[in-house]
This record gives structure tokens, C-alpha cells and sequence, in this order.
């Protein structure tokens, strides 16, 4: 039967987690296919790490071959502004990748995934570990944060893919 595969991508300017999932196509429980993060070289400019998250980024969805990408939507850093602009070049790579591949793309908020898989759309990093690593059955919670997000974002968007779409 065939399978409906998405990739879900936290967006980071020194680390980008993604992680891939799939489900039936008519339904059932996601499953999680691979997950992990591309580390960006911090010791170079914004520009080379924006320009190496491409080619990883472009990599990767070669490598999965995802029918559709989920990323992380803007919001907003409040105490910290830079934070928030260099955050929007990595989305803004994501959003340039996914569109060069041909892919749907789907833009959920931080409060929104941690609600799906949390309960609370207020969750702290350390509950949307523990809540991945139950849904996907691991022995131990995903670490670093970005990659447990990215599997956050997965899982939530490919429950709101409806099964006309898939």
C-alpha cells in the first residue's frame, strides 16, 4: 500500500532538526522513518551556514524523498530580535529548498505542535521529548531539542493531512 511520507524541519542557524514520518495513505498510526539534525559550522559567517543548510537541506530530501515538508512557522523572539531575524534566513532556506523539490508545504506554530503532542501548548522543551519518545515508541527521548522538535512537527502535520490530500 502506498505511503504518504513528510518531513519535518526545525529550522536553526547552528542546528537544523528534521525528522522523517509516514502513514498508510488511508489512515493508521505515523511511523517514524529517520530523524537527526545537520550542524551547521558556527564558526563561519550567517552566509556559508545558510548556503551549507541548502546543500545538507537539498541532501536530505533527496535521500527521503518526502511527498510533502512541515516546518516550524515564524514567531516571535520578544527578548531577543536577532534571534528571530537570523531564525526567518534559516525558514526562509527551508521554505526556497522545499519549493525547488516541488513539495506542499506546511507552516505550524511552536504552540500548536506542542499542543498536539503535549496536551499543552505551553509544554517545555524536556515534555515534548518525553511526549515524542512515547508516540514513536523510542527507548529513550530524542536528543538535542531540535531533533525531538522536528519530530514534533512531523507527527502533527501529517495527523492534518487529510486522507483526500494524502
Amino acid at each position: 500500500m502506498p505511503r504518504l511520507r513528510l518531513l519535518g524541519i526545525d529550522p536553526g542557524s547552528s542546528r537544523t532538526g528534521y525528522a522523517c514520518v509516514e502513514v498508510d495513505r488511508d489512515g493508521g498510526a505515523p511511523t517514524l522513518v529517520e530523524a537527526g539534525f545537520l550542524r551547521l559550522s558556527a564558526r563561519r559567517s550567517l552566509s556559508h551556514r545558510l548556503l551549507q543548510l541548502e546543500r545538507d537541506l537539498d541532501s536530505t530530501i533527496s535521500e527521503l524523498r518526502p511527498d510533502r515538508i512541515a516546518v516550524e512557522a515564524v514567531f516571535t523572539h520578544t527578548r531577543n530580535l536577532r534571534t528571530a531575524i537570523v531564525l526567518g534566513h534559516a525558514r526562509g532556506v527551508v521554505l526556497l529548498v522545499a519549493e525547488r523539490h516541488g513539495l506542499s508545504l506546511d507552516e505550524i506554530t511552536p504552540a500548536a505542535v506542542k499542543k498536539a503532542v503535549t496536551g499543552n501548548g505551553a509544554a517545555t522543551k524536556r515534555q515534548v521529548q518525553l511526549a515524542v519518545a512515547s508516540l514513536c515508541g523510542l527507548s529513550s527521548p530524542p536528543s538535542p531539542s531540535d531533533v525531538s522538535d522536528a519530530i514534533a512537527i512531523a507527527l502533527t502535520a501529517i495527523r492534518r493531512v487529510p486522507p483526500a490530500r494524502r
